[in-house]
């Protein structure tokens, strides 16, 4: 063969790849631009979960805040509660039959039920201590009690007590636990 008849075989061969190439080419595109397509739906709907589970978040965190936004003023105004029942407990009851201070221990009654009830309003209520089994979730044991009537690990004697708001623990129950005796 000829250099000239190398040139043209070369050259009928080109031709006859390029004819064919449109189509191989094409082949080619077509399945690039779908596995593009699948990857952007793809991108597509884990950016959609992901803003559904972003709005989820946000409304969940909405809605505690507005469940527990008196968490704060309610830990200081436990104090108020305590001192107005230890106020109330001290109060002897010949004093409270006595004329002259009925209407203060009438009045101090009042005052208690009505922060009960405005506790109850907001959700608020008192942890259940006595009688009960020690829970470390709602009660703080600060002393034991050799006790021959209570089984080992029951609640016989509430110091201090404990609050919760809604489902979440406010001030645990200061309390005294039974033990065996000796």
């Amino acid at each position: 063969m000829t250099e000239e008849s190398k040139t043209e075989a070369t050259e009928d061969l080109r031709q006859e790849t390029a004819e064919g190439a449109p189509e191989v080419a094409e082949h080619d595109r077509v399945a690039e631009l779908e596995a593009q397509l699948a990857e952007a739906q793809s991108a597509s709907l884990y950016a959609r979960a992901e803003a559904q589970n972003l709005l989820r978040r946000a409304q969940k965190e909405a809605e505690d805040a507005r469940a527990y936004a008196a968490t704060s003023f309610a830990r200081d105004i436990l104090s108020v509660a305590d001192n107005l029942a230890r106020a109330l407990s001290a109060i002897p009851e010949e004093l409270r039959e006595d004329e002259k201070l009925k209407g203060l221990v009438t009045g101090l009654e009042a005052t208690g039920r009505e922060l009960d009830s405005v506790f109850a309003r907001h959700g608020i209520s008192k942890v259940s201590a006595l009688g009960e089994a020690l829970d470390p979730n709602r009660h703080q044991a600060m002393m034991e009690v050799p006790s021959a009537d209570a089984a080992p690990g029951t609640i016989v004697q509430e110091i201090q007590t404990g609050y919760m708001i809604k489902d979440r623990l406010l001030r645990p129950a200061l309390v005294g636990v039974a033990r065996k005796p000796d």
